[in-house]
């Protein structure tokens, strides 16, 4: 993937190394920037900077004063700046214009994603709570309800990792495909390439996409359809996948091989899948065995699926799944 090729995601600021933290300093992380940086163009954001709190700053932290979340000063509570730091999405949303996903600090009071400390104003000797979102992290799923966001430190989870550049790169190709014109044919083709993406995923939202899908030449009001749709995919590539659906995906996937391949590359194929389904091997053990038989045995629809390649292979996202 060319430079120019690259797709945009927001991410905060001091995870690329800028010294925007309370006590100037950063929290730089050499997989965002080293790894993922070869395919992303990060476009970088400190709300509380953006919120004119400052660098150095004094600290804050989130705290529940009737029923709802305030972002406070640490040493004194009176000291409010929540209503600055959930403003500073309206100043942001022109630089995120045309983003396809965000990553955030996680235990953040502006940016965590879940689970950040909350402590109480009714019961301040008490030890705090894990329920808190960052107050601009509610700002900005509010503004990007379908945008694929995810927090730096669960990126070490293989499987959300996977999961988080996987929805990037679905919301990149809609994306292209509204500024291209969609049309119900696009559409169309847009499910078709995308159907074993969805089968791992949700076989029932697959199954009710598919039937929207199957609508658009009637529907009264298509772009109405095609955002329900798109609204529908995108919660369904929230959820993971387990060994035993893509092992199921896998399998659908063998049935296109049938009569192409000998008995004795058929029982390699099965073995392989049971290995993978058991955890013996990785799911690239057995995608790069089907993709070797389909590259002899070609299926112009198998060609078209993004299940067999999501992302570049170069992130090898598939090597710890």
């Amino acid at each position: 993937m060319q430079h120019e090729d690259k797709i945009k995601i927001g991410i905060s600021a001091c995870l690329l190394g800028q010294k925007v933290r309370f006590d100037g300093g950063h929290k730089h992380d050499g997989y965002i920037t080293g790894t993922l940086g070869l395919y992303f163009d990060f476009v970088p954001l400190c709300p509380e900077v953006g919120a004119g709190l400052g660098v150095p700053r004094p600290t804050l932290h989130l705290m529940r004063k009737d029923g709802s979340l305030r972002a406070v000063n640490t040493k004194d509570a009176t000291i409010d700046h929540t209503e600055a730091l959930a403003r500073y999405i309206d100043t942001a949303v022109p630089q995120l214009q045309g983003i396809h996903g965000y990553i955030l600090k996680k235990n953040s009071p502006s940016c965590g994603m879940e689970r950040v400390k909350v402590y109480s104003l009714a019961k301040p000797n008490t030890p705090p709570e894990r329920d808190g979102v960052g107050i601009f992290a509610q700002a900005l799923r509010a503004t990007f309800p379908l945008l694929p966001i995810e927090e730096e430190g669960r990126l070490c989870d293989p499987v959300l990792r996977e999961n988080f550049i996987g929805r990037i790169f679905v919301y990149y190709r809609w994306q292209q495909l509204l500024a291209a014109g969609l049309t119900p044919g696009a559409l169309v083709d847009f499910h078709s390439d995308h159907k074993y993406v969805l089968m791992a995923h949700d076989q029932d939202i697959a199954r009710e996409l598919g039937q929207m899908v199957a609508q658009v030449g009637r529907a009264e009001d298509f772009p109405a359809l095609a955002a329900a749709y798109f609204r529908l995919l995108m919660t369904a590539l929230e959820k993971r996948v387990t060994r035993g659906q893509h092992a199921n995906v896998l399998m659908h996937l063998m049935g296109y091989l049938k009569g192409c391949i000998d008995a004795a590359d058929r029982q390699e194929m099965l073995e392989t899948i049971h290995q993978y389904r058991h955890g013996y091997v990785p799911l690239v053990v057995p995608i790069t065995l089907l993709k070797h038989h389909f590259r002899r045995h070609p299926q112009p629809y198998i060609e078209r699926q993004h299940y067999l390649n999501p992302h570049p292979k170069e992130l090898m996202l598939r090597n710890q799944l």
